[in-house]
């Protein structure tokens, strides 16, 4: 503070004398500024009026704008002196000339640069299809467009190829028509979401191939007829941030479905954690897929072992090319249906039952083929005990893998995912209690086998098969509690026509009746037959409204991660080594989604660079 009054020549004040207040500076005011006009003897200097507000002065000799503050008679003869010697003290209708083949040569500039609508139209319904195929974005320009134009040459005339060149589908403008048409669909989504003031979320987090961790957010909400499920984002971004730029609220979630990272479901630090802090009433589920991958992990030691050595078995014919090339020819000598092994994938969730019945299937190629590579594995499969083990696991993980095929798809929710499960748990019990009378009819590929073989005393293979079965029940139990509790509380929500659904309904007297009135008509138990069970319980929500958003508040959270697996198998189509600089989230929203882009309202927004 002394540096500052001293270098201004000021002593400071020590409160004896009374200081004058420095005279406060006045603010800008842009309506103070003065603005000057047009006047038509500019024209004699050579300048004209620009339609710009405010309006400045233009040179229509150069082109040249000056300012409104320069558009001073000095300035212009200035100008015209320095620049346009050769033209001082020409007669204003030299000018006039010169100023109508100056707009001339601007409307004909701006005809040549400007697109047409049908041009333009057909530049984005080009970017669409490159997007939707998860192409890369130069195709279009490369591939798509010359073939056009030698097509049209072919089919047509030179005219029709020429106009064909005029659509614009450079690397860049692709980009950008996509850009724009992403943005269309997530718009569509948000407006609907903001109608409804009710969705689910649907998240997972997985890195590319660049290392970049991508979060992919699907959405589930509704419309007037329907349930719907669109993504709504793919970014390593803050979901709070995009909810916030969107308009949404978090008190409008209802659930958010999720695997079970730590980082998702954390108490203290994760999203979730933070999530309810916003909303304490927002229901985490955790992906039931997920879950019963998890429960198939464990199995007695047997089966464990049996099942490593199966795949040693396929990686010493697989992964190298040399035997896999001379096991192909085996087996196509020997006219077999398949002439390939297939690999092991710990992180598919069908890998076991698939790569385990083909080994099955191939056996005796397999074993012939050992025997000649002089392979200690071929031992194996003069085991019996060890081939029904490998039959058993064969049958076991087909049979999850039709239930994980069931369980997966569009439009799952939790009510339908959890009834295939427990429907599961009952058909294992089933199949434990076959076991136990040493029975393994259940088990076609294991039953065959022992019928082939003449294997008249199962005893062994039944206890290993009855430890495995116990296991996995338990097991599947314990990651579905809430299956095995018989919650009745909500069948009427599948189905309001069953027979003394209200006894077990849990709603409120009123409701209850409600739902007795609902059930006793005949014309809406027909529509019921005709129509998915969320699009009945929108159709009748202008009767019954409570029981209607019961219902929806239940069919609306999802029950998977489906969607979210879905989008990064199609995400290592877009985002590859080659185009590993690629911001991935416009090409995947596009790839993904079932919304049909709005390409009046996106070209109404460009209309002022379409000419007609």
């Amino acid at each position: 503070m002394d540096r500052f009054l001293i270098r201004n020549n000021k002593k400071p004040n020590d409160g004896t004398q009374n200081s004058e207040p420095a005279p406060k500076k006045k603010k800008y005011d842009e309506s103070s500024v003065k603005v000057r006009r047009y006047l038509s003897e500019y024209l004699g200097l050579g300048f004209s009026a620009t339609k710009s507000d405010p309006v400045n002065a233009q040179c229509v000799l150069c082109g040249q704008v000056l300012a409104n503050s320069s558009m001073k008679p000095a300035h212009m003869n200035r100008h015209l002196s320095t620049v346009h010697p050769s033209h001082v003290g020409k007669p204003i209708e030299f000018f006039k000339r010169k100023q109508e083949a100056f707009a001339s040569n601007c409307l004909e500039i701006a005809k040549v640069a400007s697109v047409s609508s049908k041009a333009l139209r057909a530049s984005y319904a080009v970017s669409y299809l490159v997007a939707k195929q998860k192409k890369p974005h130069t195709i279009a320009e490369c591939l798509i467009l010359p073939a056009l134009v030698k097509v049209s040459e072919i089919m047509f005339d030179t005219k029709t190829a020429t106009a064909l060149q005029s659509i614009p589908v450079s690397n860049n403008t692709i980009s950008r028509r996509i850009e724009d048409i992403a943005s269309d669909i997530v718009m569509q989504v948000i407006e609907q979401i903001k109608l409804t003031k009710m969705f689910a979320l649907q998240l997972d987090e997985s890195t590319d191939v660049s290392g970049e961790a991508q979060v992919i957010v699907f959405v589930r909400y509704q419309d007037c007829s329907d349930i719907r499920e669109n993504i709504l984002f793919c970014q390593n971004l803050v979901i709070d941030k995009f909810f916030a730029e969107g308009g949404i609220l978090w008190d409008w979630c209802l659930s958010v479905c999720s695997d079970g990272a730590a980082a998702l479901t954390g108490k203290n630090n994760g999203l979730m954690a933070w999530i309810r802090k916003k909303n304490p009433k927002v229901k985490w589920l955790h992906c039931i897929i997920h879950r019963q991958a998890l429960a198939l992990k464990r199995m007695n030691a047997h089966l464990h072992e049996t099942l490593n050595e199966a795949v040693k078995v396929i990686n010493f014919i697989k992964a190298r090319p040399l035997n896999s090339r001379m096991f192909k020819l085996l087996c196509q000598e020997m006219g077999s249906e398949h002439q390939h092994l297939l690999l092991h994938t710990e992180v598919r969730w069908l890998s076991r039952g698939k790569i385990l019945n083909r080994l099955f299937e191939l056996r005796q190629e397999v074993h012939m083929f050992l025997l000649e590579q002089k392979s200690a594995f071929s031992s194996l499969f003069e085991n019996q005990d060890w081939v029904c083990r490998l039959a058993y696991l064969a049958d076991i993980f087909d049979k999850l893998n039709d239930l994980n095929l069931s369980m997966q798809g569009f439009r799952t929710d939790e009510l339908s995912l959890n009834s295939k499960m427990c429907a599961f748990i009952k058909k294992l019990e089933f199949r434990l209690k076959k076991v136990q009378r040493n029975s393994v009819s259940v088990f076609p590929t294991l039953d065959k086998f022992a019928d082939d073989s003449e294997i008249d005393n199962l005893n062994t293979i039944c206890d290993c098969i009855r430890e495995h079965l116990t296991k996995l029940r338990d097991e599947l139990v314990s990651y579905f509690p809430s299956i095995m509790n018989q919650d009745r509380t909500q069948d009427w929500i599948q189905n309001p026509f069953v027979e003394d659904v209200t006894s077990s309904s849990g709603l409120s007297d009123k409701l209850t009746e409600n739902l007795i009135e609902l059930a006793s008509d005949r014309v809406l138990e027909l529509k019921f037959q005709n129509v998915t069970v969320s699009q009945f319980w929108l159709e009748v929500k202008g009767e019954y409204k409570e029981l209607s958003e019961i219902a929806m508040s239940a069919l609306l959270p999802f029950g998977s991660t489906y969607l979210c697996e879905v989008s990064f198998s199609a995400m290592s189509l877009i985002k590859t080594k080659h185009r590993n600089r690629l911001s991935v989230q416009n090409d995947l929203i596009i790839a993904v989604s079932d919304i049909e882009p709005r390409f009046d309202n996106i070209l109404a927004k460009k209309q002022p660079q379409v000419s007609h």
